[in-house]
């Protein structure tokens, strides 16, 4: 008869996610876990082949959450789709600074490249509101990320402290900016073939 733990996956998974967002995710040790749950390690090693299981399950974990409040605040219609997507990304940096951390501020040389059919929908909302092609809007998509994720990171990093009134307001000026900048070139392009 297989042995019966104290403890379920969920459950530790659980604590192992709450001790990430207290101290990251170098503190989700057998030792540290064990003690959060009242416990020896052996009950994670009975569920979990090894440590690097734990925090892989955290890291998914942690992605369900981000992409839950992804939704959620693209759904709300507080922001038009588009910025609501970069409110969400400092919303979460700010809210949940280690899980933020662990999801965009690791090292991912070793890993494979996300699908860029993710962000399509994106991709798609750009294009409408500013009527560029494919090319153009998923540049512009790049400008914009590269910007919010900077943003991002100063308050995770608690680098800024700005509340999310200050953020919009700048989000919907680096927006319009690049907005005016790829309709300046258009028009500059569509000039320069006219004299052809």
């Amino acid at each position: 008869m297989p042995p019966k733990f104290k403890f379920s996956r969920e459950e530790i998974l659980q604590a192992a996610l709450e001790l990430t967002r207290e101290s990251g995710i170098s503190a989700v040790t057998a030792r540290a876990l064990g003690a959060r749950l009242g416990s020896s390690a052996k009950p994670i090693f009975g569920l979990f082949e090894n440590m690097q299981e734990v925090q892989q399950e955290v890291l998914k974990a942690a992605d369900r959450l981000y992409q839950s409040r992804l939704q959620k605040a693209m759904a709300s219609r507080q922001y038009p789709p588009y910025k609501a997507s970069g409110m969400a990304y400092i919303a979460f940096a700010k809210e949940e600074r280690e899980l933020f951390k662990l999801l965009f501020m690791r090292d991912r040389s070793h890993e494979v490249p996300e699908d860029p059919s993710s962000i399509q929908p994106l991709i798609e909302e750009i294009q409408r509101n500013t009527g560029l092609d494919r090319e153009d809007a998923f540049l512009f998509h790049v400008e914009m990320w590269v910007y919010v994720h900077g943003i991002a990171t100063m308050v995770a990093t608690s680098y800024l402290s700005w509340d999310m009134d200050t953020v919009s307001q700048i989000l919907t000026d680096a927006y319009l900016g690049l907005k005016h900048r790829f309709s300046e070139k258009a028009v500059s392009a569509a000039g320069n073939g006219a004299d052809a």
